[in-house]
């Protein structure tokens, strides 16, 4: 089975909050899609979570600080 993508993942997360908000669906399903959404979630969380340490990794210096990194808006990149 291959892992769904970060944005995947997220927007059927979305899908998922939106069908729970409409509050027409029976409790059985709404128990399935809950605990579809928590897993969703957690597995979002863990991905950005492992991207937030890459990111420190790839900025920390040799002598452990972290370098200041300014990020430029760059319209033809769509940022």
């Amino acid at each position: 089975m291959t892992k769904k993508s970060f944005e995947s993942s997220l927007k059927e997360l979305e899908q998922i909050v939106e069908q729970l908000e409409t509050g027409d669906l029976p409790l059985e399903r709404s128990l399935e899609l809950f605990e579809q959404g928590v897993t969703l979630s957690r597995d979002c969380q863990k991905r950005l979570d492992e991207a937030e340490r890459k990111v420190e990794l790839l900025l920390k210096n040799n002598d452990g600080t972290f370098a200041k990194v300014t990020l430029e808006e760059d319209d033809d990149e769509g940022f």
